[in-house]
């Protein structure tokens, strides 16, 4: 049996679906009614809306099973997910990669599988729309083009969950993607006391920029600077519009003076942009960045809260120093 490799966008792919909050929900009329649709077109027992979390392949959707889950590295949808073309096994058993999984040679004696991947709007695969019968089949081409057709419908359905945690304007999380997110990694680095700081950021004279160069002028200014937090934040960490001219990071394995260090480079980043762009204005940031600790803060709401109290306090002394 070959165990399915991880992909090499593992880490954001699972960020991607932790931002969902969709693991271990309640069944939904919407993603269920496309599986009865899989089932009957296709004449199967089995049709799954699978996703692909670190360990397991867990059901949004299932007809036909009587479990909610599975291990990942016994799943054929966890190979389905390292590619963009349906993954079609007409024969497990004559397939020297599946001839002796357990899903094969127990319950549900899968034969015939094919399982298309479920892209999210940053490209990250977070499982499959698939098919499962116990005796071999062929599968020819319209069927591949009516199961893409099916498994489109289950991303736009995935897309709109993601569009609810999304901030329109930037691109990067808003703020009820940040703290969905924020909760499991704060969970996380107690278990396996991982050290993080938390960077709090208001953008310096924003009424100003909306007042004197419009409001477009301002959102321009909001996606000029989510852009060059995207440059400097690494793909473990976390960051957000939390709204207005207010942005969060989340830095993870990072101490306060290394947050600081980060934070630096952002700033010859935006002096940078400041001076190539020449707006008629500059783009500047008062931030706090506070450790976290999980003794103090055992909600994202009270790592918040000392984030913006140290940005509030030291925007006091820059404007006093001005």
């Amino acid at each position: 049996m070959k165990t399915p490799p991880v992909p090499p966008n593992e880490e954001t792919r699972l960020k991607t679906l932790k931002s969902l909050n969709i693991l271990d929900t309640p069944a939904e009329e919407r993603f269920d009614r496309l599986t009865r649709m899989a089932k009957r077109m296709f004449d199967v027992p089995i049709a799954l809306v699978s996703i692909i979390d670190e360990n397991r392949q867990w059901f949004k959707s299932c007809v036909g099973l009587t479990v909610s889950e599975t291990p990942r590295d016994i799943s054929f949808c966890g190979h389905a997910i390292l590619g963009d073309d349906i993954f079609l096994i007409p024969d497990a058993i004559q397939d020297e990669r599946f001839s002796d999984n357990p899903l094969v040679l127990n319950e549900p004696h899968i034969r015939f599988y094919a399982g298309c991947p479920l892209t999210a709007p940053d490209g990250s695969k977070l499982g499959t729309l698939c098919i499962i019968d116990e005796k071999p089949r062929n599968f020819d081409k319209q069927d591949l083009l009516a199961l893409k057709d099916l498994a489109l419908t289950v991303e736009r359905e995935l897309a709109a969950i993601q569009m609810a945690t999304i901030d329109e304007l930037t691109n990067i999380l808003n703020r009820r993607g940040f703290m969905m997110l924020a909760r499991h990694t704060l969970m996380l680095f107690v278990r396996q006391k991982i050290p993080a700081s938390l960077v709090f950021f208001d953008l310096n004279n924003f009424k100003s920029i909306n007042d004197n160069f419009g409001h477009a002028e301002g959102d321009q200014a909001l996606i000029a600077f989510a852009s060059q937090m995207k440059s400097v934040f690494r793909e473990s960490d976390l960051f957000a519009r939390l709204g207005g001219d207010e942005f969060i990071g989340l830095l993870s394995n990072t101490s306060k003076e290394i947050a600081e260090s980060i934070i630096a480079t952002l700033l010859q980043l935006l002096e940078k942009y400041n001076q190539e762009v020449h707006r008629g204005y500059a783009i500047s940031f008062s931030h706090g960045i506070v450790d976290f600790n999980p003794n103090r803060h055992q909600t994202v709401e009270k790592l918040l809260a000392d984030g913006d109290l140290l940005m509030y306090k030291r925007k006091k002394k820059e404007k006093m120093r001005v």
